[in-house]
Parts: C-alpha cells; sequence; structure tokens
C-alpha cells in the first residue's frame, strides 16, 4: 500500500501508479521544484524532511484516491501546516492514517515524513 504514495530508488517503477503516472510525473516535476524551494525558503518555517530514496505523491486529500497534484523530488523537506486522519499508509517511519498538509489542498502520508513523533505534531486540519 504504502509503495502506492512514493517513486523508489530502483531504476523502474515501483508501482504500478507510478508506471502509469510516469508522463503525468515528468511534466509535474519542474513546478514542484520551484515550489518546494520556495516554501522551504520561507523565513522560520520549520521543515521535516521525507525519507530518503523516496519520491513522494502529494495528493489533494489525504488518501491515494485523491488526485495527483505533483511529486517531490527526492531529498525535499516540508513545512506542515496541519495534519489530518485519512487512509492508512505503510512507509518507512510505519504505518499511520495521519496526512500532512505541507500547502492548502496538497497532502503526504506521514508515514514518509520525519518528524520524529507518531501522532500528531501540530494542528488538526479544519474541514
Amino acid at each position: 500500500m504504502a509503495m502506492e504514495e512514493t517513486m523508489g530508488t530502483s531504476a523502474a517503477p515501483a508501482t504500478a501508479e507510478a508506471e502509469a503516472g510516469a508522463t503525468e510525473t515528468t511534466q509535474l516535476e519542474t513546478a514542484e521544484t520551484a515550489s518546494t524551494e520556495t516554501a522551504t525558503a520561507e523565513a522560520g518555517t520549520i521543515t521535516y524532511p521525507i525519507a530518503p530514496g523516496y519520491r513522494v505523491n502529494v495528493r489533494s486529500g489525504p488518501s491515494t484516491t485523491s488526485k495527483l497534484i505533483k511529486v517531490l523530488p527526492y531529498n525535499t523537506r516540508v513545512p506542515i501546516r496541519c495534519q489530518r486522519r485519512g487512509q492508512k499508509i505503510s512507509g518507512p517511519y510505519g504505518t499511520t492514517d495521519i496526512w500532512d498538509s505541507i500547502a492548502p489542498g496538497q497532502y503526504v502520508s506521514d508515514a514518509y515524513v520525519n518528524t520524529g513523533s507518531d501522532g500528531f505534531i501540530t494542528v488538526v486540519c479544519g474541514g
């Protein structure tokens, strides 16, 4: 289940979703790099590292069935605005139903973000 949320380090696509979305991923890479750099450049923003060796999908909601917004590049750090419960995902940092909002309408599974905690680290997202 967790592999649906990432692309691993191997040369071959990690999942069927990754294979089917290869074109979509390529188109999104340029925009994602710029937005990630902007997010981490903001003064005083606390950011958290994505698991090494993973390119994590950013979704419009807290599930793998939500629209793919972009794919984060390797070695990305993300701000966490708020968190909410959603689909349970297994990843390098465990199995969890917590999803992190990294920007308005943009979520990544907490199973791929090194927050140092198995629980919520910030406020619950509204709505």
